[in-house]
């Protein structure tokens, strides 16, 4: 018999060689988009979330990714497809499955009977299934002081979590769930407490075990995978292993040269300013950075700006004018070396 052959690679928007971490992203960003508690009472997104799920059930299964894919790449969505001898799948027979999925197209609950004909009923990691958890995803904002010391942060989230209605089967009363709709999961508000360890980086991925979804059937749940997101901070800027700032110098510091205190992430370190120093020019703190994955730290870049203050004394202004009667420095003539006058 004839059925409707399901691109999966386009379902997903995922080219044919694509990795399983290309895949995973494409799924739980369309699941999001699709989920019925997102889109409540809207039948075309409901319809969307079954493909989705079932383009993952099959491209995140070595197995079955491998057996689709023998199918050839020249197949169109929707196009009428009666796979080769030996291709189909075990069918379900009506007495085994009897009415219990009410009235859902095909009878095997969210997937098609494309892939009931490919893979024999009801996909891996649906309600009912024994399959372990997916992973899920999520982040959090950290200041760079606690990335680089290491910190314990309560998150919020909204997770998934096994319907407490059909306690994850899908089914209650041989209707399909009310509550979860027939997937056997729910979204909940969720609060965890986790332990950031020190020298995270902005991008850097904390993996939560068994804080993901839940498994099928008894199986385990899914892992958490947390990133670090790093807060702008209002001195430093990380790059790599090492900080980057900028500090302001008085114009007598520059030309006379400074002892002066700068800030560092372990708190102030004194530095010294050499006499005749420029607007721009760059110090280098060594040690003074974040902490490298080998025990040691990167350095401290610290960037020089002269800052004129912004009103004056009259003492102030004697000593500046006394200070242009005396000096015979023009910084103009520096221009000459460019061909400017």
């Amino acid at each position: 018999m004839a059925v409707k052959f399901q691109h999966y690679y386009q379902i997903l928007g995922v080219p044919r060689n694509a990795g399983e971490d290309e895949i995973r992203r494409a799924f739980r960003k369309l699941a999001r988009q699709y989920h019925p508690d997102v889109n409540p009472n809207d039948k075309t997104a409901e319809e969307k979330f079954k493909q989705v799920n079932e383009a993952y059930e099959v491209l995140s299964d070595p197995e079955k990714r491998k057996r689709y894919d023998m199918l050839g790449e020249n197949w169109k969505g929707g196009a009428d497809f009666t796979p080769p001898p030996g291709w189909e799948g075990i069918r379900f027979e009506q007495g085994d499955l009897g009415d219990i999925f009410g009235g859902v197209e095909g009878g095997f609950g969210d997937f098609s009977d494309f892939f009931a004909t490919l893979f024999g009923g009801r996909g891996g990691r649906t309600a009912g299934s024994r399959a372990r958890g997916r992973d899920a995803e999520a982040e959090i904002e950290l200041a760079l002081e606690d990335a680089y010391r290491g910190t314990r942060k309560v998150i919020n989230l909204t997770a998934t979590e096994t319907c407490p209605d059909c306690r994850g089967a899908g089914i209650k009363d041989r209707q399909r769930c009310p509550t979860c709709r027939g997937t056997g999961l729910i979204r909940r508000p969720k609060s965890l407490q986790v332990n950031i360890p020190a020298g995270v980086r902005d991008g850097s991925v904390v993996r939560l075990a068994g804080q993901g979804d839940p498994g099928g059937d008894g199986m385990p749940p899914g892992d958490l995978y947390l990133r670090i997101r790093l807060k702008p901070h209002p001195l430093f800027t990380p790059k790599e292993d090492d900080l980057h700032m900028e500090l302001p110098l008085a114009p007598w510091e520059a030309a006379l040269g400074a002892r002066v205190t700068v800030p560092t992430i372990e708190g102030p370190v004194d530095m010294t300013i050499p006499a005749g120093t420029q607007s721009g020019q760059q110090l280098r703190m060594r040690g003074q950075g974040l902490k490298r994955r080998d025990g040691g730290r990167g350095d401290q870049y610290v960037r020089l700006k002269i800052v004129n203050p912004p009103q004056i004394s009259g003492a102030e202004r004697d000593l500046f004018q006394k200070l242009a009667a005396e000096s015979r420095f023009n910084p103009r003539e520096l221009m000459r070396g460019s061909g400017r006058s």
